[in-house]
């Protein structure tokens, strides 16, 4: 009779452990439900969350597009600078080439004056103050950057010369400048002024037909 006792209350005990963990499993209780009110208040807010990352991420890109912007501008602003800088030098440089070019004439006639003077017996008086005149006008358009082209027997440059034609000669090699018939001027190493030229060819063999017959005492010559 004990021993049954005792195992009814190993069964009951059993039973009892087994309610235990049952409770304890289910000690929350049934689900909570949260108020429609909370629910939509929820949403909103994480509605209103998405919203504002959103709006920070437009903000972010906006503010890289105008950072590129910016960056930009600064660029342009700089070329800007360097490109008035080289319009100043340039001005600097160039500003009296339209006056210059009037000025070269004149220093033909001057040296066309002396070459002309040379040849005279009386012109001793004249070619001095020719060449003195000469002399100074050379002086002020070297103050502007202006120099004289050197061309007689150099090989002929489309870049700084203009060929008007072409001169036999042995003097100088085929394709150079065998003649110069007005000077060229550089102003400030940019050309002011081609040189006229006449370019140096070979000389055309003589054939024998157009050979002279020599001389013969039969016909007295």
């Amino acid at each position: 009779m004990a021993k049954k006792k005792k195992e009814n209350v190993k069964e009951e005990l059993t039973l009892a452990e087994l309610a235990e963990i049952e409770a304890a499993t289910s000690n929350l209780g049934p689900e909570i439900e949260i108020p429609a009110d909370l629910q939509e208040a929820f949403s909103e807010e994480a509605t209103e969350t998405d919203n504002l990352a959103e709006e920070l991420e437009a903000a972010q890109e906006e503010a890289r597009n105008k950072q590129e912007l910016y960056l930009r501008s600064l660029a342009e602003m700089d070329n800007l600078r360097k490109r008035t800088q080289r319009e100043k030098e340039d001005i600097a440089k160039y500003g009296n080439e339209n006056i210059l070019r009037e000025v070269l004439p004149v220093i033909d006639n001057l040296e066309r004056a002396i070459e002309h003077a040379s040849s005279q017996e009386d012109g001793a008086g004249l070619l001095e103050g020719v060449e003195m005149t000469l002399s100074q006008f050379s002086t002020v358009i070297q103050k502007f950057g202006v120099e004289p082209i050197s061309s007689l027997g150099t090989l002929f440059d489309p870049a700084h010369h203009q060929a008007v034609g072409q001169l036999e000669t042995v003097e100088f090699p085929v394709n150079h400048v065998a003649n110069e018939l007005q000077k060229g001027y550089l102003l400030n190493s940019r050309l002011l002024r081609p040189a006229m030229v006449m370019i140096a060819k070979a000389p055309q063999p003589v054939t024998e037909d157009n050979d002279t017959p020599a001389p013969t005492e039969e016909n007295g010559e």
